[in-house]
């Protein structure tokens, strides 16, 4: 999420703000509709089913994100929508999730204060973290780049990366991932930014890409998706799949994208990665939901994050419908 920040500037997400807007909240609807809707089916309780809706909202774009690049599709009119996309969807989510968590049985909840707290945390973070990143994180590492440090450049980008992440849970009350993108969406601003990525892209995927995938592997325990559990994570997995390709999709026709921009921008912000599990951890901690549904929310978790690539490539692959005489 840091690569994916540096390849882009705040004007760019400008741009896209009606777009970004549309599939973010509709992107968290319909999947926490349906989700909602599945879970009663599934004869879960009404609070678990609505928390079960809540975690098939979330979104995780760092695969999505990876593969842009990869495709060198990240600074298109589609990467741009739904890096800005997927930050109104993690906004929204915590700010479901608070909501949750204030009214629906969460004893450290005490109503719209609570709620109001979240949101101011989020907005300060917001904008302390920019206003940090405009003013010092450009200077900053231009100087370190000419201190006579081995690798002194890339060492305080590492430590900003993990600052913007650490403070974004602690203090913005967002997910790390968020905190990171921001820190590379000010450092793109660096007179040094092609040092900077040069050096980040080698660690990346050197370790931080392998170990992720290993991490989510490491996270379920496949002996626990049997029937019934099958039946609960297949279900889930077509709801978590349905519910953003269309929501997000419709939200970026709704905003004036073409269906196959549309179809793209959906898919891109179908992976849940560690957002999903994140928001279901917290569920299994408060008892919202049970320790079957939390491994089917896992089997949904890597099914989404391994088809994602292949389908975001595939359809940037497709043509687009020549017309006629």
């Amino acid at each position: 999420m840091f690569l994916a920040g540096l390849e882009l500037h705040l004007s760019d997400l400008a741009k896209t703000g009606k777009v970004s807007a549309l599939a973010g909240v509709l992107g968290v609807v319909f999947p926490l509709v349906l989700g909602f809707g599945a879970g009663l089916i599934l004869n879960i309780k009404d609070r678990s089913a609505l928390f079960l809706g809540l975690i098939l909202a979330a979104t995780s774009v760092s695969i999505s994100a990876q593969t842009l690049i990869e495709l060198k599709k990240l600074r298109s009119k589609v990467g741009i929508s739904l890096l800005g996309a997927a930050v109104f969807d993690d906004i929204l989510v915590i700010l479901s999730l608070s909501i949750f968590s204030a009214f629906l049985g969460s004893s450290s909840g005490n109503g719209w204060n609570s709620i109001l707290q979240v949101f101011l945390q989020m907005v300060l973070y917001i904008f302390f973290a920019i206003l940090l990143g405009l003013i010092f994180l450009p200077k900053a590492s231009r100087k370190m780049s000419s201190l006579p440090i081995s690798q002194g450049l890339i060492a305080f980008v590492i430590v900003i990366i993990l600052l913007y992440g650490w403070s974004a849970e602690v203090f913005g009350s967002m997910t790390a991932i968020t905190g990171a993108f921001l820190a590379g969406l000010m450092l793109a601003r660096s007179p040094v930014k092609e040092r900077i990525e040069n050096g980040i892209v080698a660690i990346a995927f050197g370790l931080f890409v392998p170990v992720f995938f290993i991490n989510v592997g490491l996270s379920t325990n496949l002996r626990e998706l049997v029937t019934p559990t099958l039946w609960l994570f297949l279900i889930m997995a077509l709801t978590a799949i349905v519910g953003k390709v269309f929501g997000s999709g419709i939200g970026a026709i709704l905003g004036g994208f073409s269906s196959r921009e549309a179809l793209q921008l959906g898919i891109g912000m179908m992976s849940r990665g560690e957002v999903g599990l994140i928001v279901a951890t917290v569920g299994v901690s408060e008892g919202w939901i049970s320790s079957e549904v939390f491994s089917a929310i896992v089997g949904v978790v890597i099914v989404t994050t391994l088809l994602t690539p292949p389908l975001l490539r595939a359809s940037f692959n497709l043509k687009p419908k020549e017309k006629l005489g």
